[in-house]
């Protein structure tokens, strides 16, 4: 299951991998969009320790980031781990 939280941009890394798949036209469109209805789809992301780490959504956290956002909606991830602890107490 996954919870909606409203995260700050500046906890949430983005792997090398991911950052190369950029697209800046695709980034104006979304902050384009986003001006003018708001963010309608939460990025995903994981918890790594005390950071997020981006698992989809590239294209609208570097929209709100040129923006001025220092925050954004995503949803997060629970590991399997948690379910399985959460059974157990059960």
């Amino acid at each position: 299951m996954m919870r909606r939280e409203k995260l700050a941009i500046a906890n949430i890394y983005v792997p090398v991998k991911r950052r190369a798949t950029l697209k800046p036209d695709t980034v104006r469109e979304i902050a384009q969009s986003m001006l003018e209805v708001g963010q309608t789809t939460p990025i995903l992301v994981r918890r790594d320790g005390e950071r997020f780490v981006l698992v989809q959504g590239l294209h609208r956290l570097e929209a709100c980031k040129a923006l001025g956002e220092e925050s954004i909606f995503a949803y997060l991830e629970e590991s399997i781990f948690a379910y399985l602890v959460q059974a157990q107490r059960h």
